[in-house]
């Protein structure tokens, strides 16, 4: 049996999307399992055993037809017994098209059904506290009536090499061994995602003050000046407690520090989806137009909670599509105030870390 899953889009995305891949190789051992991505999502899929062949969306399938075209074929050669679109976009309809897979699943959605053997309705709403991300996915095993357990969490692999190599940047950087570490997601993957930072200065100051943690900044080198905004806006006293410098060279070493990490609090995004699926504690605070029903995935109130300005302030919410909400998502942020969730912080890292106060 040949299976194919495509997933384009970003790292979280990918990540999540694996699970399907995960469920299929535990209930078909034999069957070649291929999964279509973009490039740079890859490093969250290594170690996977459940992945037998990788096939990469680049850049050049978007931009020329006949590259994408190319790809519809070369897909079509490797005949396909199955295949599950988890992305369910243009693109991928014409790599649907041209598979000529004997079984063709995706969501069911206006004027593309005639695409697919089975249209799963895409839920409004979660059942679970899986999160809505998790759901969609997992709905779209349905059709095939497994018969082994279903596992709804994404897993990441980290080598020993990798381990070993954290471990030695954290002796590097004199990281007291002698307390427990936290993680924060300081920006997201865009302005839209990213909580103000003077705000976020003061998340910091709230994890430093309710113990004495080593705190470490999630940021890629192109974000230093804005991670040196958080940095600078912070107490004296927290930002003896940050390794500022303490970074990863690439998304691996990224994931290979989060392992060494206890928990992390921040920006929802792939770093987030990652530390969840290291088994970290998470504490997410969420953009006001992005969905919290949709990536608030496996909250518990305990070691997987999220805040959302609805939550505090529904009123800014009413009458108000997603369109409208992201146009208005800076001036937004600015009513979603840090001292909203100063005690939901506190209580989350009560409950995780043996250091806490």
């Amino acid at each position: 049996m040949k299976i194919l899953v495509i997933q384009q889009k970003m790292i979280g995305d990918v990540l999540i999307s694996s699970i399907i891949c995960n469920n299929l190789r535990t209930a078909y051992p034999d069957a070649q399992i291929d999964y279509l991505v973009y490039a740079s999502t890859t490093p969250v899929l290594e170690g996977n055993t459940s992945i037998d062949n990788i096939i990469l969306f680049e850049e050049k399938h978007r931009k020329s037809k006949k590259e994408l075209l190319n790809l519809g074929i070369q897909i079509r050669n490797q005949k396909y017994d199955l295949v599950i679109d988890a992305y369910s976009k243009l693109e991928s309809w014409i790599l649907v098209l041209l598979s000529n897979a004997k079984r063709k699943i995706s969501y069911k959605k206006p004027g593309r059904s005639f695409l697919y053997t089975d249209n799963v309705p895409f839920e409004a709403l979660p059942k679970t506290n899986l999160g809505l991300a998790i759901e969609r996915r997992l709905s779209l095993l349905g059709p095939l009536d497994l018969k082994s357990p279903i596992d709804p969490i994404p897993k990441l692999f980290v080598y020993e090499k990798e381990n070993q190599e954290a471990i030695a940047l954290f002796e590097k950087h004199n990281v007291s061994k002698d307390r427990e570490t936290v993680m924060i997601s300081l920006l997201g993957s865009e302005k839209l995602k990213t909580y103000p930072l003077e705000f976020m200065s003061k998340v910091v100051d709230y994890v430093a003050d309710t113990s004495d943690f080593n705190i470490l900044f999630n940021y890629f080198p192109k974000q230093l000046e804005d991670a040196k905004t958080v940095f600078n806006a912070c107490k004296p006293s927290t930002q003896k407690k940050i390794y500022f410098d303490l970074l990863g060279d690439d998304l691996r070493s990224f994931i290979a520090i989060m392992n060494q990490c206890d928990l992390i609090i921040g920006n929802d995004g792939g770093a987030i989806n990652m530390a969840k699926a290291l088994e970290k504690p998470s504490f997410i605070i969420f953009s006001p137009w992005i969905e919290k029903k949709i990536w608030a995935t496996f909250e518990d109130g305990i070691h997987h909670l999220s805040v959302h300005l609805k939550d505090y302030r529904a009123d800014l919410f009413d009458q108000k599509t997603e369109k409208m909400l992201k146009k208005e998502s800076l001036s937004l942020y600015k009513e979603f105030k840090p001292e909203y969730f100063k005690a939901q912080i506190e209580s989350f890292l009560n409950q995780n870390l043996s250091n806490s106060i």
